[in-house]
């Protein structure tokens, strides 16, 4: 049901209880989940469901009663304080409990992606020293072809049904034996975890390299509130869904961490294969959810359908984060839903940094301002702050370091001393600061291109591009050009309705001189059926910009 009233929201007071603060010591399943459990038993925590229509409902009771068994399956498989456990499940309520599970232990967990191939889980367990591996049936397979390769890895543990040489998750809390206590958890040793202490591990995205491993604090779940109460605007009394796999960041920051500090329940939608829009409007609709995040390119596929069909009455807030949202998506969106999708910016390494918070202003492309505590400039090459207008890196300062910044990336000293430097943490982003004090996003360090002694940030032509009728998806790259030193190339994905014509160029080039400045029009376009991404959405340019140089093309089968 379309909107006819534009949806308010009311301001939030970023004094009170921010910036977050951390104790010396500090458990997420004890002193979150378990703290719920106890002041209301019957509050709900998760709604999961699936393509099937199946459907499972956990109260915060529930997840605290079934961690403690797992966690006690795990010490009975000699996992405990400080060991590193992958865990590679799809959207199943057994990715939260053994998460939890683990965190009660003062593991470390490293949630892993389900589309890595053996190769990438061998490289990782190698590189992680990963002592034990939490998977399911369909994906146990892929461990079993390097486990002999991996000698750090002395456990393998199956959620569903049974395997040779597997621990079984139902076999062994449901078998006539089984002995494992859902009241406490029953370690030898007292279970104390300080908010300094290693946490979690998560590998990036890897837009341009090979992943690094980011190792996180224990506080990073408890900075999370700033992700949850004050971007996603939740209160406990809310339904949120964000879509996202359980190995990306973005699940971290959407479905767990600060939604269960506040209170608020996630729903969980375990759809698998190939994303399609159809299925997630009705869901949305069903469980009338009151905020929504999505990716960019979710948000694109939801608004080629007719959005006024479905009655998102109970929707309050929705936000992205990820890539730069186009300005033309947010209006489309607009106009179905009454809603204003706010954007905001963070990394694996990081929470919620730089948000349109709940109840102030958005300017429409802006990745908004930095969140309490995060005290963020703009720097030049050398290290000087950028006045307002100029481009530069994004620099946070570090005296002291804002709480749910990462510890550093494990095993990689040189890269750790080019991100930290002179008390600033640089994210290897550019961006610039409008007179009102709005960020905007210009692209990856490394994305710049230098064209006629021009520096043009690819998102600026981006942004542009997607205006055009014609354009589903662009992605702009530098070009090797003997000329100009670099020249903008565009890749570009068509709606369907649309035919690649060399017209359609023309007009497409003519439409970007048009609407900004012409040195910043692609002197080359390319048609392309399919972007290159990351396992978390986000477009691989390093591979497009390879394909600019030499022609390669190992994305498109």
């Amino acid at each position: 049901m379309k909107q006819t009233i534009e949806k308010t929201e009311t301001p939030v007071d970023l004094t009170h209880d921010f910036p977050v603060q951390a104790p010396e010591y500090f458990n997420f399943g004890y002193d979150v989940v378990d703290a719920w459990a106890v002041r209301d038993r019957n509050k709900l925590a998760m709604i999961w469901a699936n393509q099937k229509g199946e459907e499972k409902r956990y109260t915060f009771h529930d997840l605290s009663k079934l961690s403690n068994q797992a966690a006690n399956l795990l010490i009975k498989h000699g996992i405990t304080s400080g060991d590193r456990v992958m865990l590679m499940l799809p959207r199943l309520p057994e990715w939260w409990i053994f998460s939890l599970a683990l965190i009660k232990l003062g593991a470390v967990q490293c949630p892993s992606p389900t589309l890595l191939t053996p190769q990438d889980i061998q490289h990782r367990i190698r590189y992680g020293k990963f002592k034990m591996v939490i998977t399911d049936a369909e994906n146990a397979h892929k461990f079993d072809e390097i486990y002999d390769d991996c000698p750090t890895l002395s456990a393998r543990l199956l959620v569903d049904g049974d395997r040779p040489n597997w621990i079984s998750y139902r076999s062994e809390i449901s078998g006539p034996n089984s002995t494992l206590s859902r009241h406490e958890v029953k370690s030898s040793v007292k279970i104390r975890t300080r908010s300094d202490a290693p946490f979690l591990l998560m590998f990036t995205s890897g837009t341009s390299k090979y992943p690094k491993m980011v190792q996180h604090y224990g506080s990073y779940a408890l900075a999370h509130r700033i992700t949850a109460e004050l971007w996603h605007g939740l209160t406990p009394n809310d339904l949120h869904m964000t879509i996202s796999d359980t190995g990306w960041g973005k699940n971290l920051w959407g479905n767990y961490f600060g939604q269960w500090i506040i209170g608020a329940c996630v729903l969980i939608f375990d759809f698998r294969g190939k994303f399609h829009a159809d299925e997630l409007l009705p869901v949305i609709e069903k469980y009338e959810v009151t905020s929504f995040c999505a990716p960019p390119t979710v948000y694109r596929m939801l608004t080629l359908n007719d959005l006024t069909r479905f009655d998102f009455s109970e929707l309050k807030h929705c936000t992205t984060a990820g890539e730069p949202m186009q300005t033309e998506t947010i209006r489309i969106w607009k106009e179905s839903t009454g809603l204003t999708i706010r954007e905001a910016y963070g990394q694996t390494e990081t929470v919620c940094m730089i948000g349109n918070f709940r109840g102030f202003k958005v300017k429409p492309g802006s990745m908004g301002k930095p969140a309490p505590g995060w005290r963020i400039e703009i720097h030049d090459e050398d290290g000087k702050p950028l006045p307002a207008g100029e481009d530069g890196r994004i620099a946070v300062r570090l005296d002291p370091a804002p709480v749910g910044l990462f510890e550093k990336y494990l095993y990689n000293e040189p890269e750790n001393k080019a991100c930290f430097l002179n008390g600033f943490y640089y994210t290897g982003d550019r961006a610039y600061v409008d007179e009102d004090g709005y960020f905007w996003f210009v692209g990856r360090v490394d994305d710049i291109i230098k064209s006629s002694g021009y520096r043009i940030g690819p998102s600026e032509v981006e942004e542009v591009m997607s205006h055009h009728p014609s354009v589903y998806e662009v992605a702009v790259v530098g070009a090797p050009d003997p000329l100009r030193g670099m020249r903008v190339k565009a890749y570009v994905v068509l709606k369907p309705e649309f035919e690649a014509t060399e017209s359609l160029v023309r007009e497409l080039q003519n439409y970007v001189k048009q609407e900004t400045a012409p040195y910043k029009y692609p002197r080359e376009i390319e048609f392309i059926k399919q972007m290159p991404k990351t396992f978390s959405g986000k477009i691989k340019r390093d591979i497009l910009r390879r394909h600019a140089e030499t022609g390669e093309n190992n994305w498109e089968h």
